[in-house]
């Protein structure tokens, strides 16, 4: 249930999300300064989430800016804590802060601007945003500090939600947020960014999930890659792809996770050279910097967050299949997690990875 002030004027008002950080903090002040009338607006996703809502109230309070709470933690639980859990169960590692920013934050926030008469939503992410006149369409770029970007898991917006956001870190990098918050006098101008999931900050994932399934793993083999059993786990769920420690036995050697299959339960073990794939397949996608690949295209190519990008070429096979073949092979390219597609700066679009051969 969502509840609002009806002492805040938001007509005109560009309602940005903050989540107590510095930079929401800091996109929050430029949006002050440049005339925007920001309305600070906090999602409440989990039940353990009072120290952010309280935070970001102050931060509130520091730019004399109103500030809401509003309360989607259904929606959050059905659009990223059970699709997350269905698709570890499955064998799949999906990123729930893209799950998150396309059916919660962006998604929700801006389904509200119509019926407040707000212009726009805003976020910290450090990503930035143009359009293309010719093309008539927005477009998704990297954020000046390639460190922070962010792009990665804003894929999947698609062309509504992005003619009415605004990334006003897009050209800054951290030290200058952080400088600015200094400048301000922010409370938490020092504050450590989150590394953490919201809902499991202890990263145990499989213990989240059996808490939230009330389900057990049961013990598994390991085999290798002929399909020989070499030893027993305690459940595939606890392992993922490119793992090389937490077996409990030694194998004389170093020893990866390769694969796992959820139905028989279990989990192959190889050389690190066996890790590595040439082509990657993707469902469910968005293109933003096109309406279809029609052509092999030349790209650069994430399979994760925290990966470089790769050369590739990518191809559409499907209404909703991309296939991407790199130059070199991409190291634990893991189902569930995202491939996104750059052309420069430019994000071309992205899928959920499907199969890695």
């Amino acid at each position: 249930m969502v509840q609002l002030s009806g002492n805040i004027n938001y007509n005109d008002a560009t309602l940005v999300a903050m989540s107590g950080g510095v930079d929401s903090s800091v996109a929050a002040l430029y949006l002050k300064y440049h005339n925007h009338n920001p309305v600070g607006v906090t999602l409440k996703l989990i039940n353990d989430s009072d120290q952010e809502i309280e935070a970001a109230k102050k931060s509130a309070e520091q730019l004399g800016i109103p500030h809401v709470v509003l309360d989607y933690r259904d929606e959050f639980e059905k659009y990223v804590i059970k699709p997350f859990v269905e698709a570890y169960e499955n064998g799949d590692v999906p990123n729930p802060c893209v799950l998150c920013n396309k059916d919660v934050k962006f998604r929700l926030i801006y389904n509200m601007l119509d019926k407040l008469g707000a212009s726009y939503l805003a976020t910290g992410h450090y990503a930035d945003l143009e359009y293309d006149c010719l093309a008539d369409r927005y477009l998704l770029r990297r954020s000046h500090d390639d460190n922070k970007d962010q792009s990665y898991m804003l894929y999947h917006l698609k062309q509504d939600i992005l003619a009415k956001t605004l990334f006003p870190l897009g050209d800054m990098t951290k030290e200058q947020v952080r400088s600015a918050a200094n400048d301000h006098k922010f409370f938490n101008a020092a504050k450590k960014d989150s590394q953490d999931i919201c809902f499991i900050k202890d990263g145990k994932y499989a213990e989240f999930i059996a808490k939230y399934t009330g389900k057990i793993p049961p013990k598994g083999s390991f085999v290798d890659t002929s399909g020989r059993v070499i030893g027993t786990h305690n459940g595939a769920i606890n392992f993922t792809i490119g793992q090389r420690k937490g077996f409990g036995i030694g194998f004389g050697q170093r020893i990866y996770v390769i694969d796992k299959d959820m139905e028989k339960n279990t989990v192959t073990l190889g050389s690190q050279d066996e890790l590595f794939a040439k082509r990657v397949t993707a469902r469910n996608i968005n293109l933003i910097a096109l309406d279809r690949i029609d052509h092999k295209m030349r790209v650069k190519a994430k399979t994760r967050y925290r990966i470089e990008e790769t050369s590739a070429v990518v191809y559409q096979t499907g209404e909703d299949e991309i296939v991407a073949e790199f130059d070199s092979p991409v190291r634990a390219v893991t189902k569930g997690q995202s491939l996104v597609l750059y052309d420069g700066r430019i994000v071309v679009g992205g899928g959920i990875i499907v199969a890695a051969e």
